[in-house]
């Protein structure tokens, strides 16, 4: 199983490859499309991107150098009209600096690359939001060689897509960066704070009324409240604890260590640490907890005992509110952990 980590510069190579990544994923905004479009993405990420073909082209020798392969984010959920030609004579800068493989999170966008043929290998993104076998069987009719999947898909369903399309490559995500949503489906994830922020990480205060007109009771207030508590401790566990981390710099928050032998089981072929816009220290460390995972072998009681440990918060994991993967805290016999509950 492939480790991919994530990276902003071509120094930022020989640092993750020693410390255990295996590929590398960044993003790119070159100066022709700031100039014409400003600061809109290509990428779904307004930061943490290379800003020109050259510093692609060196972070592609660095890696190269090292036999790991990059892939660049051109994942946005769409492209406006006016944007079209740019784009295309982007993806072929990016396939002329010797890039290995795009991310491509429009369909659109990928039937027309299924005709263009450029010299490179298509990941479809997480964004396209593909959670089923037959969304992922037209994927592959359109030329994709690697499926990324979103956030919310099980084990169970990975299973699924692995075991009925043998030849396709599956990733999935293993540490960093929760999404409360459907990130596919979002269109407000990097709203700029002035014009409100995420709505996933709204602050309003609301206000309880019965449909009915009569006064909420102790108990169905109490149960509100709870209820308010409750949502606002998953999306502080889901946005990485607050961003904190251990005294040794490894960080908290969505983690998907302890289920590595079933994604391995699956049939996943590569598991994602996402973040590229992350500090460096942090993406290090994350490779770093990762590499120790997946170094370490073993079955799953032996790897959640490791993992768990890594960090020396048996509460935070226990608690269910950081696993991408919540099928793994189902003991046998016994009902698996109970939805968290959402705002009323």
């Amino acid at each position: 199983m492939k480790l991919v980590a994530p990276i902003c510069a071509p120094e930022d190579v020989p640092v993750l490859a020693g410390a255990g990544a295996d590929e590398f994923y960044c993003g790119l905004v070159p100066p022709q499309w700031q100039m014409r479009f400003g600061r809109s993405t290509l990428n779904r990420r307004m930061s943490g991107n290379l800003h020109t073909f050259g510093e692609l082209a060196l972070t592609v020798a660095n890696a190269h150098a090292l036999g790991k392969s990059v892939a660049v984010a051109c994942n946005a959920q769409s492209y406006p009209r006016d944007r079209w030609n740019d784009l295309l004579g982007t993806l072929e800068g990016i396939a002329e600096a010797g890039a290995d493989a795009l991310i491509i999170g429009d369909f659109g966008l990928l039937a027309t690359l299924a005709e263009r043929r450029l010299p490179l290998r298509i990941h479809l993104s997480s964004v396209a939001s593909c959670h089923n076998v037959e969304t992922a069987a037209l994927a592959v009719d359109l030329g994709i060689s690697r499926l990324i999947l979103p956030r919310h898909v099980t084990l169970a369903e990975m299973r699924k897509m692995c075991a009925e399309l043998p030849a396709l490559e599956v990733e999935s995500f293993v540490l960093n960066d929760g999404c409360v949503f459907e990130e596919g489906s979002c269109h407000t994830l990097h709203l700029p704070g002035p014009l409100g922020g995420p709505i996933c990480l709204d602050r309003f205060q609301y206000e309880y009324r019965r449909g009915d007109g009569r006064a909420l009771s102790g108990t169905e207030a109490e149960r509100l409240r709870a209820n308010d508590e409750a949502w606002a401790k998953w999306l502080w566990h889901t946005f990485s604890c607050g961003f904190t981390v251990t005294p040794e710099g490894l960080p908290y928050g969505p983690c998907g260590l302890c289920a590595i032998p079933r994604l391995a089981a699956a049939g996943i072929c590569a598991v994602k640490v996402a973040g590229r816009e992350s500090p460096l220290e942090r993406r290090l460390k994350s490779v770093e907890m990762v590499r120790a995972v997946l170094d370490r072998g073993g079955g799953e009681p032996q790897v959640a005992a490791f993992a768990e440990g890594l960090r020396k918060r048996p509460d935070l994991c226990r608690s269910g509110f950081m696993c991408y993967y919540r099928e793994i805290l189902r003991p046998p016999g016994k009902r698996a952990l109970a939805r968290v509950p959402k705002s009323a």
